[in-house]
Order: C-alpha cells, then sequence, then structure tokens
C-alpha cells in the first residue's frame, strides 16, 4: 500500500469520516420540521423588523398600545407586531407578536421568512443580482436556528458559570445586527453539522506540505519555524507527515508544513489546486491527532486536546456575511510584525496596564503561492485566499486562580426562557447591577477609549473579538484578538514600522469617532441595555449615565489629552447612524472595499446620542 493510496492510514480521512455523514440521508435534514421552519421563520422575522426599522429602512406606523405595522411594497400585504422602543433607536420586537395579514381584508397569512424578503425587496434596495444569493443566505441562516432549537435547553445560569468552549459553542444568535447572520454559502447540510461552532463537533485539520520557493512563513519575535511545528505537532507525527514525503522521493526540508480546514481541502484544494498536487508543489501529509472546535469566526479552530496551544485560523472559501471567509498569502505575511508592535505598545502603555488590558498575538503565519492565479487576477480576489493560516496565542495560560474565560458575544446571549446570560453573571456576583457594569466597562471600554484617544488606533472590538476575563461573575479584565486584520491607525502622521504600515487607513475627521459610536456603542451596547432593561436587571437611564460616568473617569485619568476630547467629542448630541445591513443588502459578496473600508460605508441620518444627557462633566472640565 503506497503512502498516498485512498485508504493509506497518512491520507486525509474521507468526507464521510470528517463530516459525519449518517448511512441514513433522511437524518441529515431531521431539523428541519414544520414546528422547527416555523419557529426559525419567526425569531429570524422578528430580527428583520427590529434591525431593517433601526436602520430606517422600514418605517413601522404606530398602531397604539406598543403595536406597530410595516406594509409590503405593493402594500397589499401587511406585517404587525408589539414592540418597546429603546436609546439608539433599538426595536425590541416580541416574536410571539408578529402576524401577517392581507392588507384589503384582514384575512391572516402564515408568517414565511422569504416571502418577506420578496415582498419588501424595494424598501430593503434588494437588487436582482443580489436577491437570490441573499435568500439562500436567509436559507441557510433558518437551517441553522432550526438546528440550534433541537439542542437541549440550557439556561443562561448553567452556561454563565460553563467552560469557555461550552460557551462558545452555546451562542445561539450569532452577530446581533446582520438579519443573515450565518449563510456559510459553500457548506453542505453534513458539514454544517461537523464545521459550524454550535454543532460543537471536534475537527482534526488536515495539514499540507508546501515548496519552501512558492510558500512564505513569517513568524514574531523569539520564535521560529522549527520550534512553532515543535510546540504544535508532536515528533511521531512530523516522523509520519516527513515519511510520506520521503514516500515520494522529496526531501521534507524542502516544504514548509500549513494546516487546512477539512472543508478546504475536499472542496477546494484537492480541485482547484489540483496542478500543485500533481507536480508536488503541494503534498497532502494527513491529518494531525489534536482535536480542535471551531470558533463562532468559523474558521478559527480552538484545540481541545491541548488548550494551552494555539488556535488555528484556517483559509475558509465559504461566503458569510458579506465576505469569502479566506485568509491571503500576501496578507498574512506582515501578521506577526503587527502583533508584535501592538504588544509592544500595550505593555509599554501605563494606563492600558492599568486597566490589565492584553491582546492574544498572531504569533506566525504561512500562506502558499499559486503563480498562475496570481497572475490571472488582481489583489483581492478570493483566488488569492485559498491556502494560507495562522497560528494566534490561546489565553489559556494567563488565568489565575478562579478565573475563566467567556467570549463578550454572551453577554447579549439570551435562553429560551428569555434570561440573559449577562443578567446571570451579575447575579452570580452578587454586585449592584450598575457597578457589574462599571466594572464590565473598566475593562472593556476604557482600552477601547483611551487606544483610540492617545494613539488613534482603532479595534474591531465586537463581541466575537473580545474575550471577557471572570471571576465569580464579575469581569476583570478583557483579552483582544483578530488583530493583524482588524486594527487600524488612522493618524496619517503616526510613525509605524514599515512592516506594519498596513494598518495605516485614511479616515475623514468627522466619521473617526464612529469607531466608538458604532462599533462599541450601536452594535453592542445598544443590545446589551436592552436586554438587562426588558429583564428588568436595572433601568435604561442607569445603564447610559454609567457608561458616560467612565468616559468621564478615563478622561479624568489623562487631563493631558484635552485636546483630543475637544476634538472627538463623545458628548456630542448625535452622531451619523452607519448601517451594516444596508452594506450586506447592498453586496453581500463583499460589503466593503478592504482598501478603503470607510468609504463604502452606508448612512442613515443621525442618532442621538445616548450620553449625551450626562455631559456636564467634561463641558465644565475641558470648557466645550
Amino acid at each position: 500500500m503506497s503512502p498516498t493510496s485512498p485508504t493509506s492510514p497518512m491520507s486525509p480521512a474521507s468526507p464521510a469520516s470528517t463530516t459525519g455523514r449518517s448511512p441514513d440521508i433522511t437524518a441529515s435534514v431531521s431539523h428541519l420540521t414544520p414546528d422547527l421552519w416555523d419557529r426559525a421563520g419567526r425569531l429570524l422575522i422578528r430580527k428583520a423588523l427590529a434591525e431593517f426599522s433601526h436602520e430606517r429602512l422600514l418605517t413601522p406606523e404606530p398602531l397604539g398600545g406598543g403595536r406597530y405595522r410595516v406594509l409590503s411594497d405593493a402594500e397589499d400585504v401587511e406585517y404587525r407586531f408589539t414592540a418597546r422602543r429603546f436609546a439608539l433607536e433599538h426595536w425590541q420586537v416580541s416574536a410571539d407578536s408578529v402576524r401577517r395579514f392581507r392588507a384589503d381584508d384582514g384575512t391572516e397569512l402564515p408568517l414565511d421568512p422569504l416571502e418577506f424578503f420578496i415582498e419588501l425587496r424595494g424598501a430593503l434596495g434588494l437588487s436582482a443580482e443580489v436577491l437570490p444569493v441573499y435568500l439562500e443566505e436567509i436559507s441557510s441562516t433558518l437551517a441553522g436556528t432550526a438546528y440550534k432549537l433541537t439542542k437541549k435547553p440550557v439556561s443562561s445560569a448553567e452556561l454563565a458559570t460553563a467552560g469557555f468552549q461550552e460557551i462558545e459553542t452555546g451562542m445561539t444568535e450569532g452577530h446581533p445586527c446582520f438579519v443573515a447572520n450565518n449563510g456559510r454559502l459553500g457548506f453542505g447540510v453534513d458539514e454544517y453539522r461537523a464545521y459550524a461552532p454550535e454543532a460543537a463537533r471536534p475537527v482534526r485539520l488536515v495539514w499540507l506540505a508546501a515548496r519552501r520557493d512558492r510558500a512564505t512563513f513569517s513568524v514574531g519575535a523569539g520564535l521560529d519555524y522549527a520550534s512553532l511545528i515543535g510546540g504544535e505537532l508532536p515528533a511521531a507525527t512530523r516522523e509520519r507527515f516527513d515519511g510520506v514525503l520521503r514516500g515520494q522521493g522529496l526531501d521534507p526540508d524542502d516544504y514548509l508544513l500549513i494546516p487546512v480546514h477539512p472543508w478546504q481541502w475536499w472542496n477546494k484544494l484537492s480541485v482547484t489546486f489540483a496542478a500543485e498536487l500533481a507536480q508536488r508543489h503541494l503534498v497532502c501529509v494527513g491529518e494531525g491527532e489534536d482535536a480542535y472546535l471551531a470558533q463562532q469566526s468559523i474558521r478559527t479552530f480552538f484545540n481541545t486536546s491541548a488548550p494551552a496551544k494555539h488556535y488555528v485560523k484556517t483559509a475558509l472559501s465559504v461566503l458569510n456575511m458579506g465576505f469569502t471567509r479566506g485568509l491571503s498569502a500576501a496578507y498574512m505575511e506582515a501578521t506577526p510584525a503587527i502583533n508584535d508592535w501592538l504588544a509592544g505598545l500595550v505593555e509599554s502603555d501605563e494606563r492600558l496596564r492599568a486597566a490589565r488590558f492584553s491582546i492574544i498575538r498572531e504569533r506566525a503565519a504561512v500562506g502558499y503561492h499559486h503563480r498562475q492565479y496570481e497572475a490571472a487576477t488582481a489583489k483581492g480576489s478570493p483566488y488569492l485566499k485559498m491556502l494560507a493560516a495562522l497560528w494566534r496565542e490561546s489565553p489559556v495560560p494567563s488565568l489565575r486562580g478562579r478565573e475563566r474565560l467567556a467570549t463578550m458575544a454572551s453577554l447579549l446571549h439570551t435562553d429560551r426562557d428569555g434570561a440573559s446570560l449577562a443578567g446571570a453573571l451579575i447575579a452570580e456576583s452578587g454586585l449592584a447591577p450598575a457597578d457589574w457594569l462599571r466594572r464590565y466597562l473598566d475593562a472593556y471600554l476604557v482600552p477601547v477609549l483611551h487606544t483610540f484617544f492617545a494613539y488613534d488606533l482603532v479595534f474591531m472590538p465586537h463581541g466575537e473579538n473580545v474575550i471577557l476575563v471572570l471571576e465569580d461573575g464579575v469581569v476583570k479584565r478583557t483579552i483582544f484578538k483578530d488583530i493583524a486584520e482588524e486594527i487600524a491607525v488612522m493618524d496619517p502622521h503616526a510613525v509605524l514600522p514599515p512592516a506594519v504600515e498596513r494598518i495605516r487607513v485614511d479616515v475623514p475627521e468627522d466619521k473617526k469617532a464612529l469607531s466608538i459610536f458604532t462599533d462599541v456603542f450601536d452594535c453592542f451596547l445598544r443590545f446589551l441595555s436592552a436586554s438587562l432593561v426588558s429583564e428588568g436587571v436595572l433601568d435604561e437611564e442607569t445603564f447610559w449615565r454609567t457608561v458616560a460616568d467612565r468616559v468621564h473617569a478615563y478622561q479624568d485619568s489623562v487631563p493631558e489629552l484635552a485636546d483630543k476630547f475637544r476634538q472627538y467629542d463623545l458628548f456630542t448630541e448625535e452622531f451619523a447612524h452607519s448601517c451594516l445591513n444596508r452594506l450586506q443588502l447592498r453586496d453581500n459578496k463583499q460589503m466593503v472595499d478592504l482598501q478603503d473600508p470607510a468609504g463604502g460605508l452606508q448612512f442613515a441620518g443621525t442618532l442621538e446620542n445616548p450620553i449625551a444627557p450626562f455631559a456636564a462633566r467634561t463641558e465644565q472640565m475641558y470648557g466645550m
């Protein structure tokens, strides 16, 4: 038996074993039942009404008593629902209240989420080109929700005290703003059950050997290729991989190892890179032994066999939430240097140290250059993002004592009884809700404020990119991740090392503070506030007064930045309303130009700033 034969134990497992296909083909769609589909559809229409109203794509007509209606484009169908309204034009729609009627005679019609988008395609600006792909994303999102509804219910109180990965795989909603937030176009149903984070199925990565003259490897300070691979793969595995190469008359020293998502191997690389494999520029050497779990970001894996080892982020040519989730070999090359630069900045800053703020660095990256595709396509093409990977530090070794980890996205999670995980943490802490919120904001918001005002440096600080370090339900500190792809320096005069220059972006002055107003206030705190208020944990004024208080406290601590506080006034009466769904509805294959992210933003007027009523302290201090 040759090392490359299909039955060789050194070749990657067949799709049947990697995706867990059932001999009973009907079992793969057992979650697609009328009852579960109806419930999933109701939940999605609820979110669509809420977020499209927030983005002013829909204008609900008040009917009195907290009830509203929305008419279809043709005004022949209407949707009626009950909602509460909160700061930042947040709509909290009751899913069970949503009903659909024929407008002329009031006949009730069944809810149908796909019909919802057909009926409102004009209001939503869905073009003939975008609409069918968007409907496919909606269908996939609905199927995912139906699958989640088959899982045994876990209360927020139980989940709040669960392990890091139980929380990660226990999330049910996905991105809070996007309606089509679990498209994952490219996954078959069996692959969904194998690779979706909520499926919580262990995965073994496929490893390819790439000729060094066609690959690039870059690494952070204090690490090299041999030590990285030696720490990630046991000696027996490395010898097994080397044996595959030697068995084909190849020298292992001529190759670099690249971890690959199993889906990418079976669906892309084994076909699209067939010439590279045939010519032995690439060689599939088999699967690793370690088990991994997919994270909320789909293409990133956490090592459950050895949690202190690195995360592995892989290229995945699946369309999800406005982008194909590939990784560029050229783009990855500067990743470790950018992470080292930011880590140095964080460690040297007294204010960030006081907040115990940290990042987990992307320590190494590897990518393959397919010469023909590079010659045939333009920069940014998905064909240039099919084969690359990076290794990111694990947060586990940083834990001390009773500390535990949770993705910040979990704060927005509610269980089937409507109880929030944030509320469960507050209860566990024994603190007054406002005190718990203050400590959370000191750990999360203050570092975001300081890097913005002190360095013109911004993150993409949404829930999936932030890890909370908890102790007895209290947020002690935060860890930010996904650094090289999602940070930016907006100061055109900042002195950056040549290898870091890529993160400099040109943002108009009047848009810079949106990195806080939009990314933090509108896309995260808006949801957290409404959830805690609806649950009766605290009132809305207390929530936003506490946010304002922490902004004041931060500004008091760094009076030397007073000029910047005047320049970018966080207590301004209103700010531009930047809309995420409008981006996806306009172009769901590439929402923004990554070379000019600010240039493609979609706006819908302005939003009232919820902390503006609490600006008095700043006005007195700085003479605003």
